[in-house]
């Protein structure tokens, strides 16, 4: 996987014609913004190179008692829940437009680069989401799926009070609009809106995706609230950003850099190090070489960005003849009530059975084999 990064620097070199993007007449669509392949190729690549890309680093202080100084292996479905986030807290604090350039020294930025760098202290860390993996079961080292990170972020999110946002899982693939808003709208709070994260964890067929849901995931990187799809394909994890064609566009994780603090982005290691959090060209393959467990991830700073996300879902996914996924405004009476325990973290069996047994969430983790 070192290889990767090394194409990486050659590419940057200009050694490579990256084959990144398609010239094809076809929209191109990055996390809700639709560009042209043909005439908007460096605006989409300034748009992909400022998105966060967190991969496997190797050097950091262990974790806890446990030895490991490294993700390699072991971290990807860790790394890609940091990039969804990192995403949603870069909308939050600095606009879906904001772009990062080089020299970029922009104090909210670097705020947040911190809070995910690979150190014990940080909110984000992979120490803090292993951690608190382990306190709900899971080994630290061990894999997660897409459902188990959302729900371990989600734990860590009450500890980030200067974004003070809602990670909500919505399980059972079905978005309940009233429960999501008395989460973002605490009485406490007289009204004001918490800014959503709305995961929705989905199982999209059993060892592949089944194509009747593939207008559906390709519909969901067109919505203005998306921040795209935490997945992968057999063997490792993926972070999708984006669609052209029938083809996604993704970060990748797989690639080992050396362990480092960017600070205050004063000196030229720092500088370095803060390059290496960005990639500078995304990879793309068809979406049917998917794996057809994934969680499909959406950034809503107000009530009203939620409102219209739940319009787009009624108007562009319902009438799918397989939708992707439910909204409904108030948990169905027959369903038991949600706890917020080690059941749920871990991915907690479906309170309804659904006839449809490909659109069961599969929460095991199975289907993922560990990389060395």
């Amino acid at each position: 996987m070192d290889m990767m990064f090394e194409a990486y620097l050659t590419q940057e070199a200009g050694h490579l014609d990256p084959d990144d993007i398609p010239h094809t007449k076809d929209p191109v669509w990055i996390l809700g913004k639709k560009y042209s392949a043909i005439h908007d190729l460096e605006i989409i690549r300034k748009d992909i190179r400022s998105k966060l890309w967190f991969t496997y680093r190797r050097g950091f202080v262990q974790i806890g008692d446990t030895g490991l100084t490294s993700d390699k292996g072991w971290g990807c479905m860790l790394r890609c829940g940091q990039m969804v986030l990192a995403q949603a807290l870069v909308c939050l604090h600095l606009g879906r437009d904001w772009c990062w350039n080089p020299e970029t020294c922009n104090s909210a930025y670097l705020r947040i680069l911190r809070m995910f760098e690979d150190r014990r202290a940080a909110t984000y860390s992979i120490h803090q989401i292993a951690l608190m993996g382990a306190s709900e079961g899971k080994e630290v080292g061990q894999w997660f799926g897409p459902n188990t990170v959302a729900q371990v972020l989600k734990k860590l999110s009450v500890y980030d009070e200067w974004s003070s946002a809602v990670i909500h899982v919505a399980l059972d693939n079905t978005v309940i609009v009233n429960e999501i808003k008395r989460l973002c709208k605490p009485q406490s709070l007289q009204g004001d809106w918490k800014p959503l994260v709305l995961v929705v964890p989905l199982r999209l067929g059993l060892s592949e995706i089944n194509p009747v849901y593939i207008q559906g995931l390709k519909t969901c990187f067109t919505f203005k609230q998306s921040l795209g799809v935490i997945g992968g394909k057999p063997n490792h994890a993926l972070y999708f950003i984006g669609c052209v064609g029938d083809e996604v566009i993704f970060l990748d994780p797989h690639t080992t850099q050396p362990m480092g603090l960017v600070e205050d982005k004063e000196q030229e290691h720092e500088k370095a190090l803060d390059a290496s959090y960005h990639c500078q060209y995304a990879s793309r393959m068809h979406i049917l070489h998917m794996d057809p467990s994934v969680a499909a991830c959406f950034f809503c700073r107000t009530e009203d960005d939620f409102d219209l996300l739940c319009r787009l879902i009624q108007e562009r996914l319902q009438p799918e003849k397989q939708p992707l996924f439910e909204l409904c405004s108030e948990r169905p009476r027959h369903w038991s009530p949600v706890e917020d325990g080690a059941e749920e973290a871990l991915g907690a069996t479906a309170c309804i059975a659904f006839e449809d047994l490909d659109r069961q969430f599969d929460d095991s983790d199975d289907e993922f084999e560990l990389l060395g």
